[in-house]
């Protein structure tokens, strides 16, 4: 799930039809696309490389969101970390990492890594399923994108 829905945050920013339309400000959107797509790398590349992968990954939050007008190829690159950080970081787990304790605390509450695996799934859904609308809102193009694709859900041999 986390393989296809970065790849449907890639494919996001890339149906934008210019840098510009992802920091269009949308009325009562809070956060515009490139938001979104900067927060998600972030976000990934923290968890699971800085946390569980131990990678040297040094996240700068505020900066995901505070950060504008970056441009597209650079937050592609970004989701490519995140991407990466994310494969290179399950490759290493087995079924024993995720029933033991997420090594860092979350909301000041100990929480069980595979409980945090799923969070950060879902949370990489939502913040997708927002980008869809601000990207839809921002470029006055309806269309779907199939970014939540059920084509790409791993297929049982």
């Amino acid at each position: 799930m986390l393989r296809r829905d970065i790849a449907g945050v890639r494919r996001e920013i890339e149906a934008y039809p210019d840098d510009e339309s992802l920091w269009k400000p949308v009325p009562g959107v809070p956060n515009m696309g490139g938001t979104l797509a900067l927060h998600l790398a972030g976000n990934l590349q923290h968890f699971f490389g800085a946390i569980l992968g131990k990678d040297g990954f040094v996240r700068d939050r505020d900066a995901e969101f505070a950060r504008r007008n970056v441009s597209r190829a650079e937050i592609l690159r970004g989701l490519d970390d995140a991407a990466a950080s994310v494969e290179k970081t399950l490759k290493g787990m087995d079924d024993l990492d995720l029933q033991l304790p997420y090594p860092e605390l979350i909301a000041k509450r100990k929480v069980n890594t595979g409980v945090m695996l799923t969070h950060l799934a879902v949370h990489l859904g939502y913040h997708l399923g927002q980008l869809d609308y601000h990207r839809r809102a921002a470029t006055k193009d309806e269309r779907g994108i199939d970014a939540v694709s059920v084509r790409e859900l791993p297929e049982v041999k």
